[in-house]
């Protein structure tokens, strides 16, 4: 009884294996084009939909309109009327304007800002207030206080630079907005975490940094 358990097993064991080896050759055949049997493959190759309309029987209903994108968010301007859409002779008209230009030059490409971006705020007492505060949020740990590079962290990183030294005082609004933005040297990037009008803000208190003795 016990030798013909063992047979049985063994020829269990055999079998398997022999299905194995069978199933394992009859896969290497020439249809190259042939992905074979694959598990799940709306996962692997996405349907591909139309983004103003809505599949006919879908069940994706998203919006109201029958499109199977989402809605754009509210204010959202189409690239070709952004013009119509700038107000005129207003803040928001200008610093959307220097927001379009700032969008389109590269990270490393310091030379455009210099040359294009200027500061949409005026040098009033309110806007350096409020660049001031967001200075002490963000930029005075390394650059201290008076912009004289002693803030805590300069101590741990050295180098930090010294706003009304001969090679910064006369740095202009692009420049000091690149950096901020994007970050230079170790300076890390600031554009994700401070919004484009307070970093305007934060550039009106470093020029008043770059003039103090």
């Amino acid at each position: 009884m016990t030798n013909n358990k063992i047979m049985f097993t063994n020829k269990t064991k055999s079998l398997f294996l022999s299905s194995v080896v069978v199933l394992s050759m009859a896969s290497c055949g020439d249809k190259h084009n042939d992905p074979g049997t694959e598990f799940a493959a709306n996962m692997y190759h996405s349907v591909g939909y139309e983004p103003l309309s809505q599949t006919e029987g879908d069940t994706n209903h998203i919006n109201p309109y029958g499109m199977n994108m989402r809605l754009p968010v509210k204010g959202t301007v189409p690239r070709q009327y952004y013009e119509q859409a700038i107000k005129k002779d207003s803040i928001d008209g200008d610093l959307l304007q220097m927001d379009l230009v700032a969008r389109n030059i590269k990270s490393g490409d310091m030379a455009s800002s210099e040359a294009l971006l200027t500061n949409p705020f005026e040098p009033t007492e309110a806007n350096i207030e409020a660049g001031k505060l967001q200075y002490e949020r963000y930029c005075i740990h390394c650059h201290g206080e008076a912009g004289k590079g002693d803030g805590a962290v300069a101590k741990i990183y050295k180098g930090v630079p010294v706003y009304s030294s001969d090679a910064l005082k006369n740095l202009n609004d692009g420049h000091i907005y690149h950096t901020i933005t994007h970050g230079k040297g170790r300076m890390w990037a600031h554009g994700s975490q401070i919004s484009s009008a307070d970093r305007w803000k934060i550039v009106l208190y470093v020029h008043q940094l770059q003039q103090a003795p």
